[in-house]
């Protein structure tokens, strides 16, 4: 067989989060280690430490296709055999016209297909159900897509009960925190009055200036720093995450990591319900409500406030979460993907 040309289509941006791109480039990773050609086509806007990433693997990063017909004059230009979809904003009519044109597509999803019509579709969401799709559906966080920082930090065992006496808290919202987390979930760790040492990842400037004027209680330390590649290092020397409920969450799950969520955008809110419901991190509830005027949102910042003062104070909450979280996302789901994609192209004549 002749070498796979793999195209994936993402965007990442301060407005966009990082989310799509990140588990494109853990598929590119994956494709890339079983001899595939693999580009990426969108705009990675104001992300340094991404373009980084992606030349560090010596992945092209081109102009993405916006309209259905683009896309197919793009998979034809670049004599592309699969074409890997992954966004909310791209017309949906581009998977079927991709498909027509004889180019495998597969159609990364969270919940909603979106009207796409798909060889295959990936919900790597816990807990994901089975909708009526055209194409197969590869469901559930046995097919997380997590890239190889993520999986060789993954520990052996699921860390045990440990008790310090300032406990070290991360916080980090997405690659660019577009909708301000940090700020409210920092003020929210800081009202337990317990000891730490909180580092927050600032993916804006505005982020790191309402993060100067908080000031930390007795036996708090706050520090922060840029998004960074090392991201797995933090999470694995942490005592506790703090994180939003998207993408990170099974990179989380993965690690090990005692996490508490936040469920951040609307788009979260079933797979946030679930992995509370079923205790792999604890659940702060949702951001607009904790932003909230009022009684209303100081009744939701106080809550959020108890479930962290709970974690904080105790080693053995938080070993109960890590090892659930462990024992769910193995690291191999990006396997299975491509295990997929590869089972369905290799019947069909691969374009050299």
């Amino acid at each position: 067989m002749s070498t796979l040309r793999v195209g994936l289509r993402c965007d990442a941006g301060p407005r966009r989060g990082v989310g799509h791109l990140v588990r494109c480039l853990a598929l590119a990773e994956e494709f890339l280690a079983r001899g595939a050609h693999v580009a990426v086509f969108g705009t990675v806007e104001r992300l340094d430490w991404a373009t980084v990433e992606l030349a560090a693997r010596g992945i092209p990063l081109h102009p993405g296709p916006e309209s259905p017909a683009d896309l197919v004059e793009t998979a034809r230009r670049h004599d592309l055999d699969v074409v890997v979809l992954d966004s909310y904003e791209l017309d949906p009519a581009g998977a079927g016209a991709l498909r027509a044109a004889g180019v495998f597509t597969l159609a990364v999803i969270d919940g909603d297909s979106r009207g796409q019509d798909a060889d295959l579709y990936l919900d790597q969401n816990f807990g994901a159900r089975l909708p009526d799709l055209p194409g197969r559906l590869l469901a559930g966080s046995g097919y997380a897509l997590l890239r190889d920082s993520v999986t060789t930090a993954r520990p052996a065992t699921p860390r045990p009960a440990t008790a310090v006496s300032r406990p070290r808290v991360l916080a980090f919202f997405g690659g660019t925190d577009a909708l301000g987390a940090a700020p409210v979930l920092t003020r929210v760790l800081l009202a337990t009055r317990q000891p730490m040492d909180l580092t927050v990842v600032v993916g804006r400037p505005e982020i790191e200036t309402e993060l100067e004027e908080i000031t930390p209680g007795r036996g708090q330390l706050v520090r922060t720093v840029p998004p960074t590649g090392s991201l797995p290092s933090l999470i694995t020397e942490a005592d506790l995450v703090v994180s939003a409920a998207g993408t990170s969450t099974w990179e989380l799950c993965c690690l090990g990591a005692p996490a508490a969520l936040v469920c951040v955008v609307d788009n979260q809110r079933e797979s946030y319900a679930r992995v509370v419901q079923h205790g792999l991190a604890a659940g702060l509830g949702e951001l607009p409500e904790l932003t909230e005027g009022g009684l209303p949102g100081r009744t939701a910042r106080a809550a959020a406030a108890r479930t962290l003062h709970g974690l904080l104070s105790s080693p053995q909450r938080r070993a109960a979460l890590a090892a659930r979280a462990w024992s769910t996302v193995d690291g191999q789901g990006r396997a299975r993907v491509v295990d997929a994609v590869f089972d369905a192209v290799r019947p069909a004549a691969v374009r050299g």
